[in-house]
């Protein structure tokens, strides 16, 4: 197929679905950052916690799983606001890149009837992806596959748009990632980030839930961002900062333990365990502190770059 890349070629990073191909060789950091979000048993605990909720596991719906599938910052909030940048359509074939648990595809796929292929690197989160799509009845629209994010597994002009949220802090070669989102996008195709970039505040403290150590965190500036997208063919129509609806989300969040009540967003719990509370907690600190920036921005790809 032309401009397939090989399946076999694994980098130093992607986050990809499924299982790996025999002939690939997963090296750090690659296997250390799928150790930081694989730990086994993530579909009985999920269950486990669904059934806290006084959730049937065998009766789900986007909204019950939300809470939980939504692994980026603000969850489901996030996701809800991304939806709202998308020029996303029902005809359209989209690309996910670190779908994770599959919850942001899940529900774009419900909310603009789009069909989506995600790809992530860690095994476990794919299976479970994959399990909870059949659930809820998506498979149609939906697939979690095997691929490297550097070194995609698609043709040329594949896609009509493509996402990834709070996925490339993992990825040293931003550069190679945003030239190889443009090769399988469509002429005119879009890229919509959610993304945490490095902020003017001391060096953060780890862990963070993306990253158990700094050697598996590569946080870029905005204006890095912006500079490397061009550099690959892409032109800007947003770049903004999300700090200000972060530091409120997680407020409410506060609040509503204090009260007493689970928090709206609990996948670093889910995916995380024992590792989460200290994660959260250098995640608010850095916020707090503007070591980290959460921002969206909405790109498209350049003709004749």
């Amino acid at each position: 197929m032309p401009g397939r890349r090989p399946r076999t070629a694994v980098r130093s990073w992607a986050r990809i679905s499924g299982t790996l191909p025999r002939s690939a060789h997963v090296t750090t950091p690659a296997a250390d950052i799928v150790a930081h979000y694989s730990h086994g048993q993530l579909q009985q605990r999920l269950e486990a916690a669904l059934r806290a909720d006084g959730v049937d596991p065998g009766r789900l719906s986007v909204e019950a799983l939300a809470p939980y599938d939504q692994f980026h910052g603000r969850g489901l909030e996030a996701t809800v606001e991304a939806a709202g940048l998308m020029p996303a359509r029902a005809p359209d074939h989209l690309l996910d890149i670190g779908s994770g648990l599959g919850g942001p595809a899940r529900w774009f796929a419900q909310h603009f009837g789009c069909r989506i292929t995600g790809v992530d690197l860690t095994p476990e989160f794919c299976a479970l992806a994959r399990r909870l799509t059949t659930q809820l009845g998506l498979d149609a629209q939906l697939r979690f596959e095997v691929a490297d994010a550097l070194a995609l597994p698609f043709a040329d002009a594949s896609f009509d748009g493509a996402y990834s949220m709070n996925v490339s802090m993992n990825i040293a070669d931003k550069p190679a990632l945003y030239r190889e989102i443009r090769r399988v996008l469509k002429p005119g195709g879009w890229l919509l980030l959610s993304e945490i970039a490095r902020g003017d505040g001391p060096e953060p403290a780890y862990p963070m839930p993306w990253a158990a150590t700094a050697a598996t965190s590569f946080l870029a500036t905005p204006a890095q961002t912006r500079t490397a997208l061009e550099a690959a063919g892409f032109d800007l129509r947003l770049l903004r900062s999300t700090r200000a609806q972060a530091l409120a989300f997680g407020a409410r969040a506060r609040e509503a333990v204090a009260r007493g009540e689970q928090p709206p967003h609990r996948a670093v719990m889910l995916v995380h365990g024992e590792l989460a509370a200290a994660a959260m907690k250098n995640s608010a600190r850095a916020l707090a502190d503007a070591s980290i920036e959460p921002i969206e921005l909405l790109a498209v790809r350049r003709e004749g770059a």
